[in-house]
């Protein structure tokens, strides 16, 4: 248990920023499987959605760069997989 007051109170931010950093890695999820599920026209918004907030995690610290960029590549790669086997 921390015994400070500078210890309790990196305590009550470091659970604020591991809810908030939990809630947007469950968003980016959802945006992922989103592309992954979208059909038509909707697979270019929902690339754009997903590439957005995946930028934002990274540049926030939420998640690495690389990891943002890895995400990225594969969802289009998807998004182009979906859109080839429409034609």
């Amino acid at each position: 248990m921390a015994n400070t007051k500078a210890s309790k109170k990196d305590l009550r931010q470091s659970a604020k920023r591991r809810a908030r950093a939990l809630s947007v890695k469950s968003a980016l999820k959802t945006y992922v499987k989103k592309v992954r599920n979208a059909q038509g026209d909707q697979v270019g918004e929902a690339l754009k959605a997903a590439v957005s907030a995946l930028d934002k995690a990274a540049e926030h610290g939420i998640i690495h760069k690389n990891q943002a960029a890895r995400r990225k590549s594969r969802i289009a790669k998807a998004a182009n997989a979906a859109l080839k086997g429409q034609s």
